[in-house]
């Protein structure tokens, strides 16, 4: 298992556990998409809580799982995983500590609140090997308008919690040492609500989610035969595999 699920009456955590960078690879992503249909039908459950194990919250997607031919279930998994997060039910708080990175820092993307712990950083470095995030693509403009993600996606450069905080995309940053009993406090101050309110409330804040998974499904269907049709995107990946610098064809 690589991911861990507990339950504390209204509040579920489910936890990313397999450190040191707790890459999502097709089996992760597969263990998170499957742990949440149960929990999204539990009239009960009031919050959810996405956290990690170790050092980093996630480096992200495995690269090698973006080359062909493994790349068309994938992308597929990768973009359900993140629309089935944007239309959970009901209020999802993020808990992320170092790197948050390529798909870890997606999946955030997909939640209400983020509390970041003070070191944390964010970014999506796909350009650097030839390819793009699809999923902040679709979603990272609305959250941190057009030019913030606009310069987030084209330069792959991270940016450090205070700067996400500035941007509005991190609620609040914490000492390290406080980030677990800082996101269990908010979930605690959310759940003491009424479950029925707060389902309505993510509905009307959020929407059903049609909306974001029609975005994320042209983005996939844009990846799969537009950017993976490219000689740069073969090359960026297949360089970072091999670890050598990619020789660009810009076609």
């Amino acid at each position: 298992m690589t991911l861990l699920s507990t339950r504390d009456g209204g509040v579920a955590r489910l936890r990313l556990d397999w450190p040191p960078l707790n890459v999502l690879t097709r089996a992760a992503l597969g263990e998170l998409r499957a742990a949440l249909p149960p929990l999204a039908a539990d009239p009960t459950l009031r919050v959810l809580i996405l956290s990690a194990t170790g050092k980093h919250f996630s480096a992200g997607a495995d690269v090698k799982e973006h080359l062909p031919p493994e790349h068309e279930a994938l992308i597929p998994e990768f973009l359900d995983t993140i629309a089935a997060l944007v239309a959970f039910p009901v209020p999802v708080i993020a808990a992320v500590q170092g790197r948050c990175l390529g798909g870890g820092f997606e999946v955030v993307q997909a939640a209400d609140l983020i509390i970041a712990a003070e070191g944390a950083s964010f970014g999506q470095p796909e350009i650097a090997l030839g390819v793009v995030a699809p999923a902040a693509c679709a979603l990272l403009p609305g959250l941190v308008g057009p030019a913030a993600a606009a310069e987030i996606v084209y330069t792959g450069d991270p940016i450090p919690a205070t700067e996400a905080l500035r941007l509005g995309l991190v609620a609040r940053v914490v000492p390290a040492a406080d980030l677990e009993a800082a996101t269990d406090a908010l979930a605690a101050r959310i759940a003491r609500h009424s479950g029925a309110a707060l389902r309505v409330a993510k509905r009307i804040t959020r929407g059903s989610g049609e909306q974001a998974r029609t975005a994320l499904g042209d983005a996939g269907a844009s990846y799969l035969s537009e950017l993976m049709a490219t000689t740069d995107a073969l090359e960026g990946l297949r360089a970072f595999v091999e670890k050598r610098a990619p020789a660009w064809r810009d076609r």
